[in-house]
């Protein structure tokens, strides 16, 4: 147990030797990340040979997927888009809702709330195993949790942490007796409901199951630290944090809040280097797997922590140039003080390299969170333009609906039944659709105005879409410029454009076999095409 084997330094204490260890082991970080990425190779080479073998191939998915949900989120989230393909092609409707429940899980973990219930509202647990049934009411569990802790509203949070709480009982009923699953569910519903001495009593239990991996220890851990903090004993928050930290970085696990919690714990107490290293290293892990929520968080303390360093070092600087001054005006008189003034001007170097470099980072960040912000600015606007799109174009339809009707009772209540007919044979749905799609392309070109030279980009000039003057989209370009929207089911595609599945199937395959990138590489590179 990881526990039991760090702290058996005689001269230091607990907490100490297992800050050394963790430091020690983000040395070895590499030797982790390796060890996985050559599970993940391996795994990758079988699931390339097995192309003819749906059913082998959704298997090695999900063991690939396993690997990367809480290493890297692109690639957890293009396995679980495949598995899902997998599942359709195989006809699986329970394959096809493990694969959601999976999209799901990876969502969440980056931070992506809206989609993470979106998709959860989509899956059928009754078509789930047992084992999938006990994850799916969890991740509900975490959902709702989640949700609470980020909105921090005293009105709408007690709602969601109910919720939340009613989801974990539902989760209980399906673990086993004695398991992991049930024992760290317990020790999460003590911490909801406030009994704390049962939750650390839950720990001890879990540390002793055989076979515990290093997540599921770094998790319990995790968990155990924040009741110890609500019961004010810190040392041992502090020491449990520093064991789950370091359980996840032996599991090279990047979706991990222990090291952020570390940095918070150091700088509390003082300890601006080791908070300095744990921020770097959590702000590090939040960006290679891509959780959202995570680097905004980090962001708000890593300015404080880098603001409070430079302050300190600033600080000295000043104290140093006092003394390097004292120093130089007795010089002359003491050939002594002259020495330790030239020791002073040195230190003051290394601290003016110190600020710089600092000075260095933070531009860095502060260009990561513009470009952050830029997109989450892009998005807003694309959704406040296509809201009063719809809100006018619904508008004139009931303005339409309303006229119909008017004419309509009127010729009933005359019995005008030959001009009810007439009526009703000169409604064009045709036109209508027509009218509907060049609304959504004028809109679209409004918010993406290179959005079709951007797309000639990805084809020769052979194989480039030339329009006519008068139009603004076609078909081709209608269906990627949903999928650049975010909607990317072709299925629904299909009921928004009017074809049929398989059409948007062939539009899509034609395409992507005419494009200069990879087929599995498309539509991310049009995810990715700038607005405005």
């Amino acid at each position: 147990m990881l526990l039991n084997c760090l702290p058996g330094r005689a001269a230091l204490s607990p907490t100490d030797s297992l800050l050394t260890e963790l430091k020690k082991a983000l040395r070895q970080q590499q030797q982790y990340d390796a060890q996985r990425w050559s599970r993940i190779s391996v795994l990758t080479a079988a699931y390339a040979s097995t192309k003819s073998d749906a059913n082998a191939r959704f298997d090695l998915g999900l063991r690939i997927y396993d690997e990367y949900k809480t290493f890297k989120y692109d690639s957890a989230f293009a396995y679980s888009r495949r598995l899902a393909a997998l599942a359709r092609q195989l006809h699986d409707p329970a394959r096809l809702e493990a694969a959601k429940l999976r999209l799901a899980f990876v969502l969440l973990s980056s931070g992506l709330f809206k989609e993470t219930f979106e998709t959860i509202d989509t899956i059928n647990p009754a078509l789930l195993s047992r084992a999938d049934k006990l994850a799916f009411y969890f991740l509900k569990t975490r959902a709702y949790g989640d949700l609470g802790d980020f909105d921090q509203d005293e009105v709408y949070r007690p709602a969601y942490y109910a919720r939340s709480l009613a989801y974990l009982d539902t989760a209980l009923q399906f673990s086993r007796p004695g398991s992991y699953e049930q024992l760290s569910m317990r020790q999460l519903r003590s911490l909801k409901t406030n009994n704390l001495d049962q939750g650390v009593a839950l720990y001890e239990q879990i540390r002793r199951l055989p076979g515990l991996s290093l997540h599921e220890l770094a998790v319990s851990a995790s968990t155990t630290a924040f009741i110890h903090s609500l019961r004010g004993e810190e040392e041992q928050a502090f020491e449990l944090l520093l064991v789950s930290a370091l359980a996840d970085v032996k599991s090279a696990t990047k979706e991990t809040l222990a090291m952020f919690q570390l940095s918070d714990y150091c700088y509390r107490r003082g300890d601006l280097e080791n908070a300095y290293l744990f921020i770097r290293e959590a702000r590090e892990n939040a960006a290679f797997y891509k959780a959202r929520q995570r680097q905004l968080e980090i962001g708000q303390v890593s300015s404080l922590i880098e603001g409070r360093k430079i302050d300190i070092i600033e600080s000295q600087r000043k104290t140093l140039r006092w003394y390097a001054i004292l120093m130089t005006v007795l010089a002359a008189s003491v050939i002594g003080f002259a020495v330790l003034t030239f020791k002073q001007l040195r230190k003051l170097q290394k601290a003016g390299r110190l600020i710089s470099a600092t000075n260095n980072e933070l531009r860095l960040r502060n260009h990561e969170l513009r470009q952050l912000n830029e997109g989450l600015n892009e998005a807003n606007k694309i959704k406040e333009e296509y809201l009063a799109y719809y809100f006018h174009h619904n508008s004139q339809y009931i303005d339409k609906l309303e006229g119909l009707k008017k004419t309509l009772d009127n010729q009933l209540a005359n019995k005008q039944y030959a001009a009810v007919q007439k009526l009703t044979n000169g409604l064009n749905i045709k036109q209508e659709r027509n009218e509907l799609l060049r609304g959504f392309d004028a809109v679209f070109l409004r918010l993406f105005p290179h959005f079709i030279e951007q797309f000639n980009g990805f084809f020769g000039p052979d194989d480039q879409v030339q329009l006519p003057d008068d139009h603004l989209l076609n078909t081709e370009l209608r269906i990627f410029a949903l999928i650049r929207l975010g909607i990317t089911d072709s299925e629904q595609i299909s009921r928004m454009l009017g074809y049929s599945i398989n059409t948007i199937y062939t539009y899509k395959t034609r395409v992507k076999n005419r494009a200069l990138v990879p087929n599995e590489e498309f539509e991310a590179r049009v995810q990715g095409l700038p607005a405005l």
